[in-house]
C-alpha cells in the first residue's frame, strides 16, 4: 500500500490587524464578474470581512471603491427602512462599470450586530429616530471601524480610490493613510415612506451629504 506524500502548507501572509487573506474564486453576478477574495484571522471564521475585485481591475489607477458595512435585512432581505440594499446595488452597478472593487465589511448595524439591530428597531416603532434608538440602548451611535479596510486594500496594492460614499467618516478614514481619496463619488438613493425619516436622520444628525 502507497502511502500518500503529505504537502507542507504554506500559511498566508499576513496582514495588519491579524488578517490574513483566506481564500478566493471568481464570482459570476447580475453586474458581472468579480474575484471575491476573504479575510479574517482564522480560516475556521464563518464570516470574513470580503474583497469584491472586478475580474477586468488593474492596478495603477485610481480605483473606483464602495467601503459597505454588512446590513443582513436591506442588503438581504431588501428592507425598506434604510438604504442599504439600493445602496449596494448602486455601488455594484458603478464599481461593474469602472472595473473597481467593494469592500463587504463585517459590521452590521454600524457595529452593534443584529440583535441590537432589531432592538433599535423595536425603539423607532414607539418613535425614536436611529441615532436616540442607539443612545437609549447604550449602544455607540456608529460603532464602525475601518482600519480593517485599509489593510485589506494595501493586500490588494490599491493607492488612489474614488469613493462611492455619503458618509463623511469614510473620506476622514483615509486622513492618516497613504491611501489617497481623489474624490468622492455620491450615492443618489431616492427616498422613500419606509426610509424618509431614516435618511432625514442621516442627513441632519449624522452629517451624511445629499
Amino acid at each position: 500500500m502507497l502511502l500518500e506524500k503529505t504537502r507542507k502548507i504554506t500559511p498566508p501572509n499576513m496582514l495588519k490587524n491579524g488578517l490574513y487573506r483566506q481564500a478566493e474564486a471568481i464570482i459570476p453576478t447580475q453586474w458581472g464578474s468579480f474575484k471575491m477574495i476573504a479575510y479574517s484571522e482564522s480560516k475556521e471564521n464563518w464570516m470574513p470581512h470580503l474583497a469584491l475585485v472586478h475580474k477586468d481591475y488593474e492596478k495603477g489607477n485610481p480605483t473606483t471603491l464602495r467601503l459597505h458595512s454588512e446590513c443582513i435585512t436591506g442588503d438581504l432581505f431588501t428592507s425598506k427602512r434604510c438604504d442599504c440594499g439600493e445602496q449596494l446595488d448602486y455601488a455594484m452597478k458603478k464599481i461593474a462599470e469602472e472595473k473597481g472593487i467593494l469592500l463587504y465589511l463585517r459590521q452590521e448595524g454600524r457595529g452593534i450586530g443584529i440583535i441590537n439591530k432589531l432592538k433599535a428597531y423595536q425603539l423607532q416603532d414607539k418613535g425614536l429616530n436611529t441615532v436616540d434608538a442607539n443612545v437609549h440602548l447604550g449602544l455607540e451611535v456608529d460603532a464602525r471601524q475601518y482600519d480593517i479596510a485599509m489593510a485589506m486594500l494595501a493586500d490588494l496594492g490599491v493607492e488612489e480610490v474614488h469613493l462611492l460614499t455619503n458618509n463623511p467618516e469614510k473620506i476622514h478614514a483615509f486622513d492618516q493613510e497613504t491611501i489617497k481619496v481623489v474624490s468622492r463619488l455620491p450615492i443618489i438613493i431616492e427616498p422613500h415612506e419606509g426610509n424618509a425619516s431614516y435618511l432625514k436622520t442621516k442627513k441632519e444628525e449624522m452629517g451624511h451629504l445629499f
